[in-house]
């Protein structure tokens, strides 16, 4: 990757939706050499897909929470029974396996309100099987919430 293909990824995490020739515009390319370097990107795995950031206020999701979620056993079954379920659920946005903690999973959710999330956590979290603990951080502000990578060290 140099630094064409650089710019190129920056610009596209900027606006997924600049033109070929806008794009080859900013980086002194013509056309036809620039969408080869972008579908070399994508095939690549360096651009995994495209896609409408909304604003989730606007569609009515208010409330988002860190759930710190652990498990009663750590069999390789549990954790992909575990994962293969957590990753059925719409309010869950990320999922990640931890350590540090005395949970094993920490999940960002987004719901409408509490009264949504309390029908989330009852009726879908603490229901999956060998969750024996959860415990939710609220956010009040988000201070830095962004989805472009640094290329500077790539």
């Amino acid at each position: 990757m140099d630094r064409t293909d650089k710019k190129i990824l920056t610009l596209l995490q900027n606006n997924g939706r600049i033109s070929n020739q806008e794009l080859a515009d900013e980086v002194s390319l013509s056309p036809s050499p620039c969408l080869r370097r972008v579908n070399q990107l994508e095939k690549g795995g360096f651009i995994e897909k495209y896609v409408a950031l909304l604003n989730p206020e606007k569609i009515n999701l208010h409330l988002s929470g860190f759930l710190f979620v652990g498990l009663d056993k750590h069999t390789p079954q549990k954790m992909k029974n575990f994962e293969a379920n957590v990753k059925k659920i719409p309010e869950v946005m990320e999922c990640y396996l931890i350590t540090g903690q005395s949970a094993d999973y920490v999940l960002k959710v987004i719901v409408s309100d509490m009264q949504h999330y309390q029908k989330f956590l009852l009726e879908r979290i603490t229901q999956m099987e060998g969750v024996t603990s959860v415990h939710t951080s609220f956010v009040l502000q988000k201070i830095v919430d962004k989805t472009m990578y640094s290329l500077e060290f790539a």
